[in-house]
């Protein structure tokens, strides 16, 4: 069966609301630096009175990095759940004029289209408060099975994790593409998300993950050990393709019996890391569906996750394509 996408995603459809901070305004507003933290709608609303002049967008992880494969210039569908309310709209007016195909229909408010509140300070980090609403509504009945093995990878979101219903989607969309001879991918997103599901991610990745995304403190926490080569060894032996990234020094590839260390591309100022481990993401999958050795693929993620932690927002603003072109790694 031929595929029609590069990769198709299913994940936690977000509205992304960005507002530049100091670190008095986290310390006023008990809000905790360097988190993910869930919050209900009262409180989603408190903080959104609070974030006047914001940068709003169509977001969510995985969103992020189906967007990011359409600026290379690979193609990409995406499986998520928005209310039918403004923000829904909003979002998948956006995602579509991005190029990523999302045909998933909306479901009646309340609760509301997800959202979150994303307080960036002057160090480049940021602290998400997240109110998940419609996103976490997603269940088996919208993983349709024609879609799912029309792409090539598919890729799943760690963030989704947090209901048995969400859970059940992703084995049915995993088993799906493995019955076509798919590769499946995922992110663990965030530690939180590694501390709450550690049992469900270590079974789904033994059971059913080709491509394993995290930062070096989520593998870590995965295998419960503070030695990262220990817990790279851990991960290579449940799965064919580990891509740990490491921040400013760049990214570490287990993959057909070596490791491959990548740099990071370089940056002139750090300005909001929304985003960076979701466009990493991208830059990799879209080298792997595309046929390029490990280390391209690595390249290609250093490239696009420089791009975007250099100005607000998670998804890019340049064309990735024409700064992989720039950069030698575009055939």
């Amino acid at each position: 069966m031929g595929t029609r996408f590069d990769v198709v995603a299913v994940g936690n459809a977000i509205i992304d609301v960005l507002h530049a901070v100091d670190d008095a305004f986290l310390l006023e507003n008990g809000v905790a630096k360097g988190a993910m933290t869930l919050i209900d709608e009262a409180r989603a609303e408190e903080l959104t009175q609070k974030f006047a002049g914001a940068v709003a967008a169509a977001g969510g992880s995985a969103a992020n990095t189906v967007t990011g494969i359409a600026s290379f210039g690979g193609s990409a569908g995406y499986i998520g759940k928005v209310a039918d309310d403004q923000l829904g709209r909003d979002f998948t007016h956006a995602f579509r004029a991005a190029g990523v195909v999302f045909e998933t229909p909306p479901r009646p408010a309340p609760p509301g289209t997800a959202r979150s509140l994303i307080a960036v300070t002057p160090d480049g980090q940021r602290s998400m408060n997240t109110y998940l609403g419609a996103s976490t509504l997603l269940t088996s009945d919208d993983v349709d099975e024609a879609f799912i093995q029309s792409g090539a990878v598919l890729f799943l979101e760690g963030y989704l994790f947090d209901r048995d219903e969400a859970k059940a989607a992703f084995i049915r969309a995993a088993e799906h593409a493995a019955a076509a001879d798919r590769k499946v991918a995922l992110t663990l997103s965030d530690v939180f998300c590694v501390e709450r599901h550690r049992a469900s991610f270590r079974h789904l990745v033994a059971g059913h993950i080709d491509i394993l995304f995290a930062n070096e403190h989520e593998l870590l926490s995965l295998f419960e050990t503070q030695d990262l080569d220990a817990a790279i060894a851990s991960a290579r032996g449940v799965c064919p393709i580990v891509a740990v990234t490491r921040s400013e020094r760049g990214s570490r590839i287990a993959a057909q019996g070596e490791t491959f260390d990548v740099a990071a591309f370089p940056v002139a100022k750090v300005v909001d890391t929304t985003g960076a481990g979701d466009l990493y993401a991208a830059g990799f999958l879209y080298g792997l569906a595309r046929e390029r050795s490990i280390p391209d693929c690595g390249a290609l993620g250093s490239l696009a996750a420089a791009e975007v932690i250099a100005h607000m927002g998670p998804r890019p603003e340049t064309s990735l394509n024409a700064l992989a072109q720039k950069a030698g790694l575009m055939r």
